[in-house]
C-alpha cells in the first residue's frame, strides 16, 4: 500500500509539473490581457518621451493592449530608472530606458546598473549638438570655446541632471580641449526641454543636447548649433560641422535608448517583446517618423543590449573618472 500511495503522489507531481511546464507557453500567448505601462525617466517633450510614444503607438497595435507612457522624472533619471526595477516582473510595466544608466551608478546616486533589469531591445542613438541662443555672438564652436575658457564661471550650461550624459558631453569636450571642465557650470534639469527652456530664458548659455530635441526653437529661429559630437553630420541639419571639422577633435558622445523590463521577467513574456519591439523599430512609420526629426534609429535584440550596455557602462566609467565625476 506504501509503495501504491508513493507511485500515486509521484504520478502527481509530475503531472503537475507538466500542467505547469504547459502553463508558462499558454501564459506567453495569452499575454498582454491588460495595459501596459511603460515608464520615461525623463520630461515630456524631450528626445526620449518623443522616441517612447511612437514606441508605444506602434506596441498597442502589435499587443492589442493600450501602452501608457508614464514620465516618472527626478533624481538625474534615477527616479524613473527605479521605478522600472521596483515594479513587477509580469511584463505590465516596461521603460524606456537611457544612457544614464550606465552612468548614475557611477556618481553613487543608486546601484541599479543595465544588470538589473531584463533587456528587451536597443531602439535609438543621437549624438550631442552645442546649441546656444540665436544671439549669441558666437559664429563657431571655436569662439563659443575661447570665450568660456577665457571667463571661466561666467557662463552657464543645462540639458540633464548633474553628470547626466548632456553634462558629460560638454565636459568631455572641454576636457579634450585643454579646458577645466568646471570653468562651465552645469545647471541639472529634468531633461532637454527645461534645459533648452532656460537656455532662451536667458538662465544659461549653452544646451549641449541632441539637434532633434532642439529642432523646435532651431526651426523657430530662436536657438542655433554650433556642432554636432559625432564622426559625421546630421541629416536633420547637415550644415552643422562635426567637432573635427570644426575644431579638430575627436571627441564624441550620444545618447542611446532602450526598451527594459524589471529583472526575472519569465523567458516567454520577454521573447513576445522583444519580437514586438522589433517589429516597431523596422516599420515604416517609426523609421518615418525618426527620420523626419533626426533621430538615429538602431536595432539590437536583448542579448546585444545586454553586451551594448555592459560596454557602454565600462566606458562611461573611464570617462567620468577623467573629468572627476565619479564618487
Amino acid at each position: 500500500m506504501f509503495n501504491r500511495s508513493r507511485r500515486t503522489l509521484v504520478a502527481s507531481a509530475v503531472a503537475g509539473l507538466a500542467c505547469l511546464a504547459a502553463a508558462l507557453p499558454a501564459a506567453a500567448q495569452n499575454y498582454p490581457v491588460r495595459p501596459i505601462t511603460m515608464i520615461v525617466p525623463w520630461g515630456a517633450g524631450g528626445g526620449t518621451d518623443a522616441v517612447a510614444r511612437i514606441l508605444a503607438s506602434l506596441l498597442e497595435k502589435d499587443l492589442g493592449q493600450p501602452v501608457t507612457v508614464v514620465n516618472r522624472t527626478g533624481g538625474s533619471g534615477v527616479v524613473g530608472h527605479a521605478a522600472i526595477a521596483s515594479a513587477p516582473a509580469d511584463g505590465y510595466t516596461i521603460g524606456l530606458a537611457t544612457v544614464e544608466i550606465g552612468m548614475m551608478h557611477w556618481q553613487g546616486l543608486t546601484q541599479l546598473t543595465g544588470a538589473s533589469y531584463t533587456p528587451i531591445g536597443l531602439v535609438n542613438a543621437d549624438p550631442a549638438g552645442i546649441q546656444v541662443r540665436a544671439d549669441a555672438p558666437y559664429k563657431t564652436v571655436n569662439d563659443l570655446l575661447a570665450a568660456i575658457k577665457a571667463n571661466p564661471g561666467k557662463f552657464k550650461a543645462s540639458g540633464t541632471g548633474q553628470g547626466g550624459i548632456w553634462h558629460l558631453a560638454i565636459a568631455g569636450l572641454l576636457l579634450d580641449q585643454k579646458i577645466d571642465p568646471a570653468a562651465l557650470p552645469w545647471v541639472p534639469s529634468n531633461g532637454a526641454a527645461p534645459g533648452l527652456q532656460d537656455l532662451v530664458a536667458g538662465g544659461v548659455e549653452v544646451a549641449p543636447v541632441s539637434l532633434p530635441e532642439a529642432r523646435s526653437l532651431i526651426d523657430a529661429g530662436r536657438v542655433k548649433s554650433l556642432a554636432i559630437m559625432d564622426a559625421k553630420p546630421s541629416t536633420l541639419y547637415p550644415n552643422v560641422p562635426t567637432l573635427k571639422s570644426a575644431t579638430g577633435s575627436n571627441w564624441t558622445m550620444a545618447a542611446w535608448r532602450g526598451v527594459l523590463a524589471p529583472k526575472g521577467l519569465p523567458a516567454p513574456i520577454q521573447a513576445r517583446l522583444a519580437e514586438s519591439v522589433r517589429k516597431a523599430v523596422a516599420s515604416k512609420e517609426y523609421n518615418d517618423f525618426m527620420t523626419s526629426r533626426g533621430l538615429g534609429v538602431i536595432y539590437g535584440g536583448p542579448d546585444e543590449m545586454t553586451k551594448f550596455m555592459a560596454k557602454s557602462d565600462a566606458e562611461m566609467g573611464v570617462t567620468m573618472k577623467a573629468v572627476g565625476l565619479v564618487k
